[in-house]
């Protein structure tokens, strides 16, 4: 079980997570690329690339892009693919894998609306760990989407953290179940489904759909998926 944090320095559990995502860009890029997440290979890949295509977009941006792999699967179903990332190695491999834009960019330069275009949809996957950062970010996704766009987030649901239902709050990162090559895993605010409904309300989002996906052996739910509609 992670642990729920004490602490109360949002700016420095925000900074922590920049750090964590730049020191293990590395072994992330070769966990992908050898298939070592588990749950990414039997649920949650699959997962996401459904609740975007169910969409039917002809574009969309990809926030918190990592290595591309996302990016990958959607350009082989047709899809133009604009990826952002605040760590440039995760960017370098993207634009080697991936014919799209791959962009070096935080969620402050997409909140202070950095980008000339519009998406069919925004997609998240498992790329909000932040908590004032999240709020800013999708405060700015309404003015990324085209008309009738969609935002896509999968996170990780409370349960994973040992929480409760219906509670939120900074939790302890862990990289347990990854190799040995990983360190100082990230911290990340975990938010309850009640969480998210009322910060994506307060974005104006006009319909709100939440799914859990449970893998094949076990009743508990791997992911949160996340649905907003403009």
């Amino acid at each position: 079980m992670i642990k729920v944090s004490n602490r109360n320095d949002t700016s420095d559990f925000e900074t922590q997570i920049i750090y964590s995502w730049h020191k293990n860009a590395e072994p992330w890029i070769g966990a992908i690329a050898n298939n070592e997440i588990a749950t990414r290979t039997s649920v949650t890949n699959q997962a996401i690339v459904n609740g975007i295509m169910k969409h039917k977009p002809s574009t969309v941006l990809d926030v918190g892009c990592g290595e591309g792999w996302l990016a990958v699967q959607l350009e082989n179903l047709g899809v133009k693919v604009t990826g952002v990332d605040v760590v440039p190695e995760l960017i370098e491999r993207a634009q080697a894998q991936a014919r799209g834009t791959f962009l070096v960019m935080s969620y402050q330069d997409l909140a202070k609306n950095k980008l000339p275009q519009c998406f069919d949809v925004v997609v998240c996957n498992f790329s909000l760990f932040g908590e004032n950062s999240v709020e800013s970010l999708l405060a700015t996704v309404p003015s990324l989407l085209n008309p009738g766009g969609s935002l896509v987030i999968q996170t990780l649901p409370p349960s994973v953290a040992g929480l409760g239902e219906d509670e939120s709050g900074w939790c302890q990162g862990s990289w347990q179940g990854f190799s040995d090559a990983f360190s100082d895993p990230a911290p990340w605010y975990c938010r309850s489904q009640k969480s998210w409904l009322a910060l994506l309300n307060r974005q104006e989002f006009s319909m709100v759909e939440f799914e859990e996906t449970k893998s094949k052996d076990s009743d508990s739910a791997v992911s949160l998926l996340i649905t907003a509609s403009v």
